[in-house]
Order: structure tokens, then C-alpha cells, then sequence
């Protein structure tokens, strides 16, 4: 039991630093390409702080767990919500700035009921799958159009947030590469030692997947947020938040029933509605100024520990 729970230790670590690793790599060369830090910031680092979500997801369902893949997806984006956006909050209040961000806000919330509607049947299969993957293609498109439209205000946040290509190209590259090999890794080691805790202590996959894997996939996020917040970029961290829920669901979990259909398992439709109703929070949390201050945090971090709550004393 010792080495299961090391295991996931070091998976989580590696999840973390492999995730570093891809995102300094991959927004260099993007970089390098002339995208600009903030498309580079909407997409590249967003995508990049979802790989985590992607290799375990993966990982899982390839070896017919798909409860912890599909609760590593739920469960991340209510905890992007409800903890890695609340201590964000809790930093300093966040205020946003950029337009496309205003449009994210209601694309969460679609894209959440989207997923609801389409895991009511138990199923999500390879039509799915393609039909999510299209979503964030033209999302990534919206994004590098969108980006054309900001202000100077919010293009010199994202330059500031977002690192300058350094160093040569042969780094970029090899830092991608052995970021991915890391993630890879790391998910196998995490996935194999939360499958072992859960079946030792009577816990279901769906469980495992809502809470341990999915906030630990989520680290990326928080580092992200929690520091840019700190820098009083809010932008920068609620764009992290905002990203990473359309990516993990448009690109995750399309890419993941892309190569292997998945089974919603434990995940019930309350998991759902509850990511629904996180995303929906925004909403009028953000119309209030588009500035999300410490008290809205503090409600935000009090649901989601009261949801993690209920999944654990009800879901063994």
C-alpha cells in the first residue's frame, strides 16, 4: 500500500514538472513562430497546463478505468473553479480586462452543458470525441482572431506573464520532448498507485478521478493562477482557468474517447450538474465589474469543499 502511495506522489510530481517542462518549450518556439504572448497565453500555455489532464486520461482509459478519466476531466474543472480560481482570489481580487475572456465565460458554460447532454447516455464515443476536437480547433481559431482585437493594456499584461523565447531552438525542442516523456511516465505511475488506494480502501474510480487525480492534475493551474494573481495579472489567471475548462473538455476528453470510447461509470449526472453550476457561477460573479474579489472566493472554496465532501462520504 506504502508503494502506491508513492507512487502517486511521484506521478503527481512528475505530472507537474513534465507540464513546466512542455510549456516553456512549446511557448518558446511558439514564440519563435511570431504568435504573440497572448495567443500564446489563450492557447499554448493553456493547452500545455492541460497535458496533465490528457496523459492521465489517456492512461486510464487505455487500461478500462474510465471513471477516473472522465472524473479527472469533472473534477478538474469544478476544482479550476471552485479552489485554483478561489485562492487566486484570495491573492488579491481579480479584474479582467480582456474581451475574449468575457466570451470565454459563456463558451465554459456551453461547452459544460454540451458535456452533460452528450454523457447522458453513459457513453462518449469516437463521434463525440470528433465533434469535441472540432470544437477546440475552432475555438484556437476564435482565439487567434480574437487576439487581433485587444487592447494595448491587455497585450502587455500577457507580455509580461508570458515568457520570451530564450536560449536556441534545439532547448525549445528538447524541453517538449522530455516534457512529454515526463508527463507520460508520471501519468502511468499515478494512475496505477490511485488505482491501487482506491481499490484498497473500498473507494470507487470515480471517486479517485473527482478528487486525488483531478486536483493533482490541476497543480499546473494553480501555480499558474496563484502567481499571476500575486503579479496582479488577472487576466492572465482567470484566462488559465477559463482555458484549461475549454481544453480539457473540448481537447481531452475529445482526444481521449478518440482513442478510446468511454463509459461514464461512477460519474453521475450530479458530477456534471455540479460542473455546470461551477461554470455557471462566473457569470454573475464577473458581471459584477468583471472583478472577481476575496469574498466571491471564499463562497467559491466553501462549495467546492462541501462538494468534495458529499463525492467522498457518498461515493465509496
Amino acid at each position: 500500500m506504502l508503494w502506491a502511495w508513492l507512487a502517486m506522489a511521484a506521478g503527481l510530481g512528475l505530472l507537474y514538472v513534465g507540464a513546466e517542462g512542455l510549456v516553456r518549450g512549446s511557448a518558446s518556439l511558439a514564440g519563435r513562430l511570431g504568435l504573440t504572448p497572448l495567443v500564446i497565453g489563450l492557447t499554448v500555455v493553456a493547452f500545455g497546463t492541460s497535458m496533465p489532464e490528457l496523459a492521465v486520461s489517456v492512461e486510464a482509459a487505455l487500461n478500462d478505468r474510465s471513471a477516473i478519466a472522465l472524473g479527472n476531466v469533472v473534477g478538474s474543472n469544478i476544482g479550476n473553479i471552485g479552489l485554483i480560481l478561489a485562492l487566486a482570489t484570495m491573492v488579491t481580487p481579480l479584474a479582467v480586462q480582456a474581451k475574449v475572456l468575457r466570451v470565454d465565460t459563456p463558451l465554459v458554460i456551453a461547452v459544460s452543458v454540451l458535456l452533460l447532454i452528450l454523457v447522458s447516455d453513459g457513453h462518449l464515443g469516437r463521434i463525440e470525441g470528433t465533434a469535441l476536437v472540432a470544437g477546440v480547433l475552432a475555438y484556437v481559431a476564435f482565439s487567434l482572431w480574437s487576439a487581433r482585437r485587444e487592447s494595448a493594456f491587455v497585450h502587455a499584461e500577457f507580455a509580461e506573464g508570458v515568457p520570451a523565447p530564450s536560449g536556441s531552438v534545439g532547448r525549445d525542442i528538447l524541453f517538449v520532448v522530455v516534457g512529454l516523456t515526463v508527463l507520460v511516465v508520471g501519468a502511468r505511475m499515478l494512475v496505477q498507485g490511485a488505482t491501487t488506494v482506491a481499490e484498497a480502501a473500498g473507494l470507487s474510480d470515480a471517486v479517485i478521478g473527482l478528487t486525488i487525480v483531478a486536483i493533482g492534475t490541476s497543480l499546473p493551474e494553480l501555480a499558474a493562477s496563484v502567481v499571476a494573481a500575486a503579479k496582479g495579472e488577472g487576466d492572465i489567471a482567470v484566462g488559465n482557468v477559463l482555458g484549461s475548462n475549454l481544453f480539457n473538455i473540448l481537447g481531452i476528453l475529445g482526444i481521449t474517447s478518440l482513442i478510446q470510447p468511454l463509459e461514464s461509470g461512477g460519474v453521475g449526472p450530479t458530477d456534471l450538474w455540479v460542473m455546470v453550476g461551477f461554470a455557471v457561477l462566473l457569470a454573475p460573479l464577473m458581471r459584477t465589474g468583471w472583478r472577481i474579489g476575496r469574498w466571491e472566493g471564499v463562497m467559491l472554496l466553501l462549495l467546492y469543499v462541501s462538494y468534495l465532501a458529499i463525492v467522498i462520504s457518498g461515493k465509496g
